[in-house]
């Protein structure tokens, strides 16, 4: 078992990818172990990634590369500066709604960071706004895919927990929308103690921006209402999801949108590749620690030491802090469930609950260098300094962290929804 470690320990200071770490240190046991053969490496990698519940992921990150592809992104931005651009910061509060849009259709903060980074950023320097406040709001507001269904961070852990992905789903939606607040509310302070210009409203512009924003807003009514109404399985959601924006594609763009279908698809799947090569290795390392009783040691551990539920949440919140600085998201999540999971379960602690508060966590650790994701996507889209962007993300960033407590201490605001929807009965 040391052996495993110290290899996995030493090469993620090499700065080798994290899923072959974990592959490479697995591999190292089972070497040197009598009762184990390499066969075991990919039979429990394969057996972890043939998952059905899986393909919901490459669906959902290649639906929303498909509705990027149809300029339906700068239509939802359009439609929310209708709505709140008179507002003090108004455009910084489109931008925020915008996100929010943009998150029901796509899981992948990264992809929604980049995006708005190219649509946003240039019309609020153009109305004065900071560049630093610009680059610090899209790459914070960009978190909130990871909230809003449909998240891919939420349907990893459900795979990995055996937890309804649906209610998982609605679960997110109450800590997303907080998130979008608390965002809102920093750039309106912001927008008043910097004196920045404020648009009026037209209410002329409203219906035409919703007409055109339409199609976009309809596809997360085809997922979520499919998954409440009982008619789809979060995989099938996510494959209605792409049905949807390929004939939207076809209907609007056509000749255009087929010529982009090829390196659509490619994005999406170097995107996938990465996240199933990490799932896998996660399978080879959570079928040695199984085979160990490593989570029943664990948990009869951190029992003992007599935590209280709240302590141990804390202590875990520590430690994804210090991940997040290290780790992209997936592999915060990929790293820390299988081990933390069993203890939380001991506990008492509800398994949507601590859904919430790690992707949180993890929603956080996009912004805090030197691996927050969405730190180098905007800086490397705009082309505003990185030291700028990460200046601009602290007040949003501190506002993020209010509602990772109110979460803690209110578990209702992650449980309630599901349990209102029952959507446990669509497990």
């Amino acid at each position: 078992m040391h052996m495993m470690w110290i290899v996995g320990t030493v090469l993620l200071l090499l700065s080798i990818p994290i899923g072959i770490a974990l592959s490479a240190a697995a591999a190292a046991y089972i070497a040197i172990d009598p009762l184990l053969t390499p066969e075991v490496v990919f039979r429990s990698f394969f057996n972890f990634i043939g998952r059905y519940s899986l393909i919901a992921i490459p669906l959902f990150i290649f639906a929303g590369f498909l509705m990027e592809k149809t300029g339906l992104v700068g239509q939802l931005f359009r439609f929310a500066d209708a709505l709140v651009g008179w507002m003090p910061g108004g455009f910084g509060v489109a931008t925020v709604l915008a996100c929010v849009l943009f998150g029901a259709i796509s899981g992948s903060s990264v992809a929604m960071a980049a995006a708005m980074s190219v649509i946003a950023i240039p019309e609020m320097t153009k109305r004065g706004y900071p560049a630093w406040l610009a680059g610090g709001l899209v790459a914070t507001a960009g978190g909130i895919a990871m909230l809003i269904p449909p998240s891919i961070i939420l349907v990893i852990y459900g795979i990995i927990t055996e937890t309804s992905i649906v209610a998982l789903f609605f679960a997110g939606v109450i800590p997303g929308l907080l998130l979008a607040l608390g965002n809102a509310l920093s750039v309106i302070l912001i927008a008043i103690w910097l004196k920045l210009p404020r648009g009026k409203f037209d209410r002329s512009r409203v219906w035409p921006e919703f007409i055109g924003a339409a199609p976009a807003l309809g596809m997360p009514v085809v997922i979520l209402g499919g998954l409440y109404g009982g008619l789809f399985t979060p995989t099938e959601a996510a494959a209605a999801g792409c049905g949807y924006a390929l004939v939207y594609g076809l209907i609007s763009k056509r000749g255009e949108f087929v010529r982009a279908l090829l390196p659509t698809a490619c994005r999406s799947l170097n995107l996938t590749a990465v996240i199933v090569f990490l799932i896998g290795s996660v399978g080879v390392f959570q079928f040695l620690l199984a085979n160990l009783y490593w989570p029943q040691k664990v948990t009869e551990t951190v029992v003992s030491w007599g935590l209280t539920p709240l302590g141990f949440i804390f202590a875990f919140m520590g430690v994804l802090l210090i991940l997040g600085m290290l780790v992209d998201g997936v592999a915060m999540v990929l790293l820390t469930v299988p081990v933390v999971f069993p203890v939380a379960m001991a506990l008492g602690i509800d398994p949507i609950h601590l859904a919430i508060i790690i992707t949180l966590n993890v929603e956080m650790g996009v912004v805090t260098p030197p691996v927050g994701l969405n730190l180098f996507a905007v800086s490397g889209t705009s082309g505003i300094a990185l030291t700028q962007v990460l200046k601009g993300t602290i007040p949003f960033f501190l506002g993020d962290l209010t509602v990772l407590l109110l979460v803690i201490f209110f578990p209702a605001l992650a449980t309630w929804l599901p349990a209102l929807l029952t959507v446990d009965a669509f497990k």
